[in-house]
């Protein structure tokens, strides 16, 4: 294993994993002048292990999170189709009940009237529609048809409008997760920094992505079928970057889950993007019904590799790394192993 580079990866891991770790209400070690004992070996493994885990979660609720504003953002465009054509019925019924009936209502005396037919506001239509069928006369069918127009506009005015809502809270849910990861960065470095070389190598090994490579390694089996397609895929991705909210392509990074949705993607078959979703949708096999191209579920439904044969997986396991191949029975991803899936 690379020593120096798999300290400073895993350092920036668990840094970035503690700021998440603290914004859920969990402790995390003390670093300034008078604090508590230095932690132990074990003690920091398992707080390792610990901020590991909500680091997984929290990634996988941020790709849902950004789904859900990719999804809301094409609606919005959607609805200000739909809007534009709504005024646009909505216009063109007001200056027909204008047109040809002004006169009318003039001999009425409803002054009042003159307003709502000039009025750009929907909801001010509807609130006169009485009064406009009650001088209707022989136009009753025009001024319905008004009164429906309006009813559609508001709407749709509303609908954008709980959209555009929706947005800026999908959008400032991103930005405070973003925002909490630079946080406890030095706080959670410092707390490994305290410990030996020795004692670093004992936490690193035992940690996620540990004993992986990512060094370039040439697919030189069959891509007949999809699975086929997806893991030589897969290693194609070795040495790419972790990046938080990644679906690639290889300069721009992988999260665990959006590099095996694109891998699957790369075959041809659409999963879900996030584990969560991917746990939901996809058919569960026993882990010893395991074939190349499964993909593997950990920590709770948090974190996902997919298994290239041979006893291996390639996983991008956590910021701070790259895609790496690493084998199946390493202790993290063995001791957490949720189930298999199959796309």
């Amino acid at each position: 294993m690379r020593l120096a580079g798999g300290m400073s990866r895993i350092r920036r891991g668990v840094a970035i994993a503690s700021a998440l770790l603290a914004v859920g209400g969990l402790a995390v070690f003390a670093s300034g002048a008078g604090a508590a004992p230095q932690p132990t070996v074990d003690q920091v493994q398992a707080r390792i292990n610990q901020l590991t885990s909500q680091y997984d979660k929290v990634s996988e609720q941020y790709d849902q999170a950004s789904q859900q504003l990719s999804a809301a953002q094409s609606r919005l465009s959607q609805v200000r189709v739909h809007l534009n054509h709504a005024n646009q019925q909505f216009r063109a019924a007001q200056d027909n009940v204008a047109q040809t009936a002004a006169a009318a209502f003039e001999d009425t005396g409803a002054t009042s009237v003159a307003g709502v037919l000039t009025s750009g506001d929907p909801s001010v239509v509807l609130q006169q529609g009485s009064l406009l069928m009650e001088l209707s006369g022989n136009r009753t069918a025009m001024t319905q048809q008004l009164l429906t127009d309006a009813s559609q506009l508001q709407g749709v005015e509303q609908e954008m409008q709980r959209t555009e809502a929706g947005i800026a809270g999908l959008k400032t849910q991103l930005a405070a997760h973003k925002a909490s990861l630079g946080k406890l960065i030095d706080t959670e470095k410092a707390t490994l920094d305290g410990l030996t070389v020795p004692q670093q190598q004992t936490v690193v090994s035992n940690s996620i992505g540990a004993n992986g490579s990512s060094a370039p390694q040439q697919y030189t089996g069959p891509t007949t079928t999809q699975a086929e397609k997806a893991i030589a895929f897969a290693y194609d991705q070795l040495g790419c970057p972790y990046v938080y909210g990644g679906t690639g392509p290889c300069h721009l990074g992988f999260d665990c889950s959006g590099l095996v949705q694109a891998a699957w993607a790369a075959a041809g078959v659409q999963i879900p993007r996030d584990t969560y979703g991917q746990w939901a949708a996809l058919p569960h096999v026993p882990l010893s019904s395991l074939e190349p191209g499964d993909l593997l579920i950990y920590n709770g439904e948090g974190h996902v590799a997919i298994y290239v044969g041979g006893g291996y997986i390639i996983d991008a396991p956590q910021t701070g790394m790259d895609v790496e191949k690493i084998p199946e029975s390493t202790p993290w991803y063995a001791d957490n192993l949720d189930g298999v899936l199959r796309p």
